[in-house]
């Protein structure tokens, strides 16, 4: 007889539990995916711009087949990472700049689309609340239990593994970690797209592009004193902008580290941005639409990342700021390593293959959060303990180069286990 095919159950159907399911069914494995939202995201979704490095989008291309391209088409590169210094005149002066960066660049709901359509719809739940989870007394099985938001009823899925894939405030992972805290990173970030579709030729454009004649293919970020803003266009003529602002830690409220804004708040934050910024970011602020802020936290890293047959992948396993442009990219090849380690292992060796794959990702995923807490820290002008803050009218061209994605830990790491996978 046919053997039974291993079954996981992803709960959190973000970019992490997509990309898990990916590499899942690669692995020959079965997999129901458990999403609180009502239905995939469609129109114009709050959501923002995120940078694919090299090895991310060679892994994306590998779910993607026979049609690799496109992922090309759903993105426009970032050849160009560069740091600039905005002084008190409004003048900008280049601190550094790698003309060799190779990402590209993509709007969460468009990568999120391109992964969702290359799937069975008949692996989602959509609209299922995740309550809890229970593994039997043999630890060979994991039933989770979820509400039906549009019922209210309350209905059991069976698995052999289940993958937290939920994010960074993971009620999963608090079950094993219930002391486990977010780290407040002293810092918030309002952040917006401007879609200017059908509109090139506005002023406001062409000034735009003036100030930044890379615009298009350049990651630019923006330093003043004590604050910095990243910009950087999208595919279908949007502009992502990320403005980030040093203040206590913010009152949040439900599950979400998004908070709502006023017309009061956001009136405030064009003021205080014609104070710092040139006047063609401003205005690109100004006319954008909804803008909203993130709370930024992070995590110091944990040491345990499975427990017999439930893992963390994403977010749920390392909240990190965002400076590194790593959530998304460790989020992907967490879920490559992953699948990778269960074809290699087999279901029946579930805790040999999760062992190695926290092996592997653990000591990554480490360094690259606190690399990123530190980068934040000091575009932001805040202290460090072997340093002095900061401050781009004095810093020298070794200081300056620590602000490059390029000195990340690991940067250009491939896991071994991924060599073969990824040969075009």
């Amino acid at each position: 007889m046919e053997k039974k095919r291993a079954k996981a159950v992803i709960v959190g159907g973000s970019i992490a539990g997509i990309s898990c399911a990916h590499a899942l069914i690669s692995a020959g494995w079965d997999v129901i995916l458990l999403e609180k939202s009502a239905g995939p995201p469609t129109g114009s979704p709050t959501g923002a711009g995120l940078g694919l490095d090299p090895l991310a989008r060679r892994i994306i291309r590998s779910w993607l087949r026979p049609q690799p391209d496109l992922l090309h088409k759903t993105t426009v590169p970032l050849t160009v990472d560069q740091n600039q210094a905005t002084d008190d005149r409004k003048v900008s002066r280049l601190l550094a700049r790698d003309d060799n960066f190779n990402f590209r660049a993509a709007h969460w709901a468009d990568l999120h689309g391109l992964l969702y359509n290359e799937l069975s719809p008949n692996i989602f739940l959509w609209g299922h609340f995740y309550l809890s989870f229970h593994v039997s007394k043999d630890k060979t099985s994991v039933t989770v239990k979820a509400k039906v938001l549009q019922t209210d009823q309350t209905v059991e899925i069976e698995g052999d593994l289940l993958v937290a894939a939920d994010g960074c405030l993971s009620s999963i992972r608090q079950s094993f970690l219930p002391d486990f805290k977010l780290r407040y990173s002293g810092y918030c970030a309002w952040r917006g797209i401007l879609d200017f579709s059908g509109k090139e030729n506005l002023e406001t454009i062409k000034d735009i592009r003036r100030a930044y004649p890379d615009l298009g293919k350049c990651l630019y970020f923006d330093l003043g004193y004590g604050t910095h803003s990243v910009f950087y266009e999208l595919l279908n003529e949007r502009l992502n902008w990320i403005w980030y602002i040093n203040q206590p830690e913010p009152e949040m409220k439900g599950n979400s580290v998004t908070m709502k804004v006023s017309n009061d708040m956001i009136k405030n934050m064009h003021q205080e941005a014609e104070k710092v910024w040139v006047p063609e970011l401003v205005r690109v602020i100004k006319e954008t639409k909804e803008p909203f802020i993130n709370a930024i936290y992070d995590s110091d890293p944990i040491k345990q990342i499975f427990w017999s047959n439930v893992v963390l992948i994403g977010d749920a396993a390392h909240p990190t700021t965002p400076h590194g442009l790593r959530s998304t990219n460790m989020s992907i090849l967490d879920a490559a390593v992953l699948g990778k380690c269960l074809d290699k292992w087999g279901a029946d060796n579930l805790v040999s293959a999760l062992d190695e794959y926290q092996s592997i990702r653990l000591p990554v995923t480490s360094k690259q959060v606190l690399h990123s807490r530190r980068l934040g820290r000091i575009k932001q002008g805040l202290t460090l303990p072997d340093r002095e803050p900061f401050n781009p009218k004095t810093a020298s061209q070794e200081e300056c180069r620590e602000l490059q994605q390029e000195v990340m830990p690991f940067f250009p790491d491939i896991p071994s286990l991924l060599f073969s996978a990824l040969q075009d």
